[in-house]
């Protein structure tokens, strides 16, 4: 019997330097001939698409609705018959994904109440809870610093305010689900090189069990 791949997520507030984790992450299993599939929320089906365009003001949408469609989305991320997680997963690839849920519980509240977000997404974490959560985090000033440069537009969500929020209610969700998820924060201050030393040592224990 094929052993299940393992599913291993990365969040944070932007600008942390979690893609480029994911990135190096993916290129150190394919190097020691680990089997790898490399995602991220929102994906980029139809739904996600739509995301993209409310999240820069192409489409109007309200907060709800965003909320909604990150779950439409993410149901189908899980489940798709063509490329869907549980798919790569029980076909025995390693999964890295550049946000999940936790994301969700981060970036809609406010405007959505925690309770609201965790329920709907409850769906989500029975049929697929990661087996290793890396948050890197970052300062509300170093993530403007770094999203500034070389970036000609932001998001909705990208201003300081709103990155504090943020960053707050990652760590209200870390505290709700302690004992429940498996988090692991990783100081994104330092150099990459730093970062996904750190990274590899969670990560590789976890490839023998």
């Amino acid at each position: 019997m094929m052993q299940r791949g393992k599913f291993i997520v990365f969040e944070g507030i932007d600008g942390s330097g979690k893609s480029t984790q994911v990135k190096l992450l993916t290129e150190r299993l394919k190097a020691e001939n680990h089997s790898v599939y490399q995602t991220f929320e929102p994906t980029n089906s139809p739904i996600g698409s739509l995301i993209r365009n409310m999240l820069y003001g192409r489409i109007e949408g309200d907060e709800k609705t965003l909320a909604a469609l990150y779950l439409a989305d993410r149901l189908d991320h899980i489940q798709n018959t063509t490329n869907g997680m549980l798919k790569y997963l029980e076909g025995g690839k390693h999964v890295i994904s550049d946000r999940y849920y936790f994301s969700s519980y981060a970036y809609h509240v406010p405007h959505v109440s925690l309770d609201w977000v965790v329920e709907a997404n409850r769906i989500c974490a029975e049929l697929l809870r990661p087996d290793l959560i890396v948050f890197i985090d970052i300062s509300t000033e170093t993530s403007l610093e770094r999203l500034t440069k070389g970036r000609s537009e932001l998001d909705k969500f990208e201003n300081y305010e709103r990155i504090s929020v943020v960053r707050k209610n990652y760590f209200e969700a870390f505290k709700r689900f302690e004992g429940i998820e498996n988090v692991v924060l990783i100081d994104g201050n330092r150099s990459f090189e730093a970062v996904a030393e750190d990274i590899w040592n969670l990560v590789s224990p976890l490839l023998t069990e």
